[in-house]
């Protein structure tokens, strides 16, 4: 975090920092959190601390915290994403969603998803995302499920081999975030991390985050898709190395260890890339992600017409 509060004035909504430029998450617990110009301050007993909104990917608000109207108002301006989370971000309870303008991925979303073959084909690709070693073009549902799942498993063994820490499985307790191993702690705090991230993308790009290619039911199955494409290659690296260095202060320095990963590799940036991608024809993505004021009405034939204009002159009812 930083202590100083930016000079300039507040920025209109195409001035906003992209998503893709700013800090990963911010976690806060246990102060108040409110409003100064054009940024948010978190105010606890060891005094304050001045947070430029537009910088911020997603604020993290854990136990202990209190947040102002004129807060959360800031922060809707500014299209940063807000999480209720447990206590050093392992759990996530609810949500804000971040200011969006455009309606160009959250369509191609929907068309994608509406079609069963689009949908498993955009189920492969993220696939091929994760292990690009191997083709799974010829992969039904339940083998991709099979594939993944031995991956990962694979990736457990891997990066306990190389820290050296014991590996006994996963387990993990939803009740008892303390229940599991160190290494069991802090995946599951990478995994809760990486949500809130994730969610942070999707909602800045106006995706919707229930409508999941892989995962499905859930109000944030697309969420969940997007945070899995990263796991073994950051999530799960990540948590071993924390685990390897100690028992001790698992979520929490796995939160850190995580935040400077993410900054190094700009997984951002990334995230923006991968989704647009998925969801755009190619030759399309560009300009898919950005501000647009633009309203139209759909006619006939899948023609767009210009809003604010009345169309009953000619018409015959």
């Amino acid at each position: 975090m930083t202590t100083t509060v930016s000079a300039r004035p507040a920025a209109g909504p195409r001035e906003l920092t992209r998503v893709s430029d700013r800090i990963s998450f911010v976690y806060l617990e246990r102060c108040t959190v409110h409003r100064d110009a054009n940024a948010i301050i978190a105010e606890d007993a060891d005094g304050v601390t001045h947070i430029p909104s537009a910088t911020i990917g997603t604020l993290l608000l854990g136990p202990g915290t209190r947040v102002t109207h004129q807060a959360m108002s800031v922060l809707g301006e500014s299209g940063a994403a807000v999480a209720w989370v447990g206590e050093q971000g392992v759990r996530y309870y609810a949500g804000g969603r971040a200011l969006t303008r455009s309606s160009a991925l959250v369509e191609a979303q929907a068309t994608q998803w509406a079609n069963p073959r689009s949908r498993i084909a955009v189920a492969r690709a993220m696939y091929r995302l994760r292990f690009p070693d191997e083709d799974p073009a010829g992969y039904r549902r339940q083998e991709l499920l099979g594939r993944e799942g031995a991956r990962v498993k694979e990736c457990y063994r891997r990066e306990a081999a190389r820290t050296g820490f014991p590996w006994r499985g996963r387990h993990y307790d939803r009740d008892d975030f303390t229940a599991g191993d160190a290494a069991n702690q802090a995946i599951t705090a990478a995994a809760q991390c990486m949500y809130g991230i994730s969610h942070a993308v999707v909602a800045a790009l106006g995706c919707s985050p229930g409508l999941g290619f892989v995962h499905s039911g859930h109000e944030l199955s697309f969420v969940l898709d997007i945070a899995d494409l990263y796991k073994t290659e950051i999530g799960i690296p990540v948590a071993f190395d924390v685990a390897a260095d100690g028992d001790e202060d698992v979520g929490s320095r796995t939160r850190r260890a995580l935040r400077d990963r993410i900054n190094e590799t700009r997984l951002l940036d990334r995230c923006v890339r991968d989704i647009t991608h998925l969801l755009m024809p190619t030759g399309t993505e560009r300009g898919a992600a950005e501000e647009s004021d633009v309203v139209t009405l759909q006619s006939d034939g899948n023609m767009h017409v210009a809003s604010g204009k009345n169309y009953s002159d000619g018409i015959m009812w």
